[in-house]
């Protein structure tokens, strides 16, 4: 009789308490990211024209290096998760505090250094909370047994995108000021609702925990390993780990840098190319919605299927993006770049971080971080390059085909590695997905 009642508890719990850590953790992602770092991309026509409004202003290069020092922050932040010893709730409940608080700041103050110290600890933070909420969110599912939800909690950004994007599409009129203001309060009635799925920190035993390999079939999704399986061991990562952790953080930083000139200007690049069209609003939002597929494909794709080699494709199809807006500068060519850069967006951090606990297991928070920040530092370098070219040529096509180029780079990189023979696992670890 207690088998029964447990098994019927299992069967009611387990689900409600998937769904509910991975729309806790989306909504996290929601907040940091989709607020605290890429609010400022609809936000910046707004503060470039801000003294029409007789608002705080700047100039395309200080926005430039607004957001190259949010970028900055996000590389220091993710340089320090390894070294942060917290229980990954708690972080990521301090995280989207925080940037409530820092998405206020940018709505209050006008000095130029004082925006750009805000969005520096804004860039620190998204990666603390970005970093945590996945390694919370990928155990807690993978506890579960319930990888399939693991693209949910990636959908968080694009969710963030979306609002943002559209909410400024309609009120843009009242400036950035209110803007920054206004997403503030959605933030802290975000944050509100899921503090108290982060407020209870126990872990809790895994109770299904399934081995996923190229060697094993893959398990339907839900199914149940056996029910004593072997202990997880932790072991020294061999040389041919090493060298696979090596890769996966160098090439890692290459997309970052691939995205980003897009993804900080985008609205810019479209009113410049389309003066006077209602489009250029829309097209953000559009990279949103894209990115919202993409992750949730993402997550159904065959666990056997190598990380490395989606992750190449998903370079491709963003690189052909960015090539669409500058060959093809028309509202249909911005929308299908916009859709093809959005889809695999936060697949590729999905794939990179499946990576990251196939070599580590539950310790694969070090490798997360400092595969992040290699990606932060692509990120820095995207702003830096883009603005004085833009300035200099009154044009972001050069460093729009730079960054195409580099995100091809990076896909003969992972086609490359793959040649050399995979890793082994550190040890026994719960699904997470991982191939």
């Amino acid at each position: 009789m207690n088998d029964l009642a447990s098994h019927a508890y299992r069967r009611f719990h387990e689900p409600h308490a998937a769904r509910r850590a991975a729309l806790a953790c989306m909504a996290a992602l929601a907040v940091a990211l989709g607020i605290g770092r890429f609010a400022f991309t609809p936000l910046l026509p707004l503060m470039l024209h801000g003294a029409a409004l007789g608002q705080p202003h700047l100039d395309i290069q200080h926005g430039g290096w607004l957001a190259s020092f949010n970028y900055a922050g996000y590389f220091v932040g993710a340089m320090t998760c390894a070294a942060l010893r917290a229980e990954p709730a708690r972080m990521v409940r301090v995280g989207l505090a925080a940037t409530v608080l820092l998405t206020l700041a940018m709505g209050v103050t006008g000095q130029f250094w004082v925006w750009a110290l805000v969005r520096f600890v804004a860039g620190a933070v998204s990666a603390w909370t970005f970093v945590f909420a996945s390694q919370w969110g990928l155990r807690r599912l993978a506890e579960l047994g319930a990888h399939a939800w693991s693209g949910v909690i990636y959908t968080g950004p694009g969710v963030g995108i979306v609002g943002t994007g559209l909410l400024v599409s309609v009120a843009g009129g009242y400036g950035a000021v209110t803007g920054w203001i206004g997403f503030a309060v959605i933030g802290a009635v975000l944050t509100a609702l899921v503090w108290p799925v982060f407020g209870n920190t126990r872990r809790v035993a895994a109770a299904r925990p399934v081995v996923a390999s190229a060697a094993t079939a893959k398990p339907a999704a839900g199914s149940r390993a056996s029910a004593n399986p072997p202990p997880r061991t932790v072991g020294v990562p061999t040389s041919t780990s090493r060298a696979d952790a090596f890769w996966l953080v160098l090439l890692y930083g290459i997309p970052g840098f691939g995205y980003i000139i897009t993804a900080t200007f985008l609205p810019v690049i479209a009113r410049h190319a389309l003066p006077g069209s209602a489009w250029p609003d829309l097209f953000w939002p559009m990279f949103g919605a894209a990115l919202i597929v993409g992750a949730l494909f993402a997550a159904r794709l065959p666990l056997h299927w190598d990380n490395r080699a989606l992750l190449a494709g998903s370079y491709v199809l963003q690189a052909f993006g960015i090539a669409l807006g500058i060959v093809w500068p028309t509202a249909g060519g911005f929308s299908l770049g916009s859709i093809l850069i959005g889809l695999p967006f936060t697949a590729i951090t999905l794939f990179a971080m499946r990576e990251a606990r196939r070599l580590r297991g539950d310790d694969a928070a070090g490798l997360m971080g400092y595969a992040t920040a290699a990606y932060g530092i692509g990120q820095i370098a995207g702003p830096l390059v883009a603005a004085p070219i833009a300035a200099h040529t009154g044009s972001f096509s050069l460093a729009l085909w730079l960054a195409a180029g580099a995100l091809l780079a990076g896909a003969a990189g992972l086609i490359a590695v793959m040649r050399v023979p995979r890793g082994p696992r550190r040890g026994r670890m719960p699904d997470c997905g991982c191939s």
